[in-house]
């Protein structure tokens, strides 16, 4: 005798319930939370095609969900490694909600484990690569002070890209060189402003920025040839065309930056803690990335400089 199932909508509530609990009370990102109402509907049609309850479903059928999905099949391709790390997070994240509210008794993802999310070092310039990046702007017109600006900003102070276009004139102080940045979860962040970027800035602000906006009230630092704030989008085609110009197009983003900024001050004798506060990171493990990029290049310098590294 088949088990009875709940019907699909109550199951449908309960993930709806449950995305407003992420929403209202968590925060959490529309996106976030279009991927989790993806990922539990296709848990519970995964359920239902089995004749399985979600609410008395058990640690063997999560994990034979997330093995379907690892493994794949004909008409679908393997899933990747950090979806089914977001898939069994959303799932362990549901249950658990459940048995708070007293939906349920039981906690079937205690148990539960995905997969490990494979660490890849992210991409960095050297000195020489960058030197030709912020070279390629050219010329004084207000786009080339715009975009010599933006370029040497992103470098200096290791911004992420909703960071630099969402830079306000209250947040500059060129006088005293730092900025004010607003990272993730409205955090904000005081970042120095290295002598160059200063310098651009300066001139992008007196010379450039003013031609460009005109008469508007416009308070973003960086703006369109238009005059209105500079979008993400805006600021990828910039950094991707200076990047062509530069010869690195298949080398670089505008985190690549980022990246390089961090990398760089370690290399420079930058300590942890302090690049820590300047990137924005809540966890000072996602810091140590790095650690790993300057610990490459130390070694490529001393077996280039030691006279008894080759013998």
């Amino acid at each position: 005798m088949a088990a009875v199932v709940a019907p699909p909508r109550v199951f449908e509530q309960l993930v709806l319930d449950f995305l407003a609990y992420l929403e209202f009370e968590r925060g959490l990102s529309r996106n976030t939370l279009e991927a989790y109402r993806a990922d539990l509907l296709q848990f519970g049609a995964y359920l239902e095609a089995r004749d399985r309850d979600a609410l008395k479903a058990g640690h063997a059928e999560l994990a034979g969900f997330l093995t379907m999905l690892a493994r794949g099949s004909a008409e679908r391709p393997p899933v990747a490694a950090a979806t089914l790390q977001r898939k069994t997070a959303c799932l362990r994240s549901f249950y658990r909600h459940l048995r708070r509210e007293g939906t349920i008794t039981h906690d079937p993802t205690a148990e539960l484990r995905g997969p490990r999310k494979t660490q890849k070092l992210p991409e960095v310039l050297s000195r020489d690569e960058v030197n030709r990046l912020l070279r390629s702007p050219q010329g004084v017109s207000p786009a080339a002070l715009r975009d010599r600006a933006l370029l040497e900003t992103l470098y200096a102070c290791g911004l992420r890209a909703s960071e630099a276009v969402g830079l306000a004139l209250e947040d500059i102080s060129l006088d005293d060189a730092f900025l004010r940045a607003r990272g993730k979860g409205s955090k904000e962040r005081l970042v120095p402003i290295g002598r160059e970027a200063v310098s651009a800035l300066r001139a992008y602000l007196t010379r450039s920025r003013p031609v460009l906006v005109g008469l508007r009230p416009e308070r973003h630092v960086f703006v369109n040839r238009r005059g209105g704030g500079l979008s993400r989008q805006g600021l990828y085609k910039i950094v991707q065309g200076h990047a062509n110009a530069a010869g690195l197009a298949d080398r670089m983003s505008p985190h690549t930056l980022r990246h390089t900024f961090a990398t760089h001050l370690l290399a420079g004798g930058c300590d942890l803690r302090t690049l820590q506060e300047m990137l924005g990171h809540a966890d000072i493990a996602t810091t140590q990335l790095y650690t790993h990029l300057s610990t490459e290049r130390l070694r490529d310098v001393y077996f280039d400089a030691h006279p008894r590294a080759h013998e």
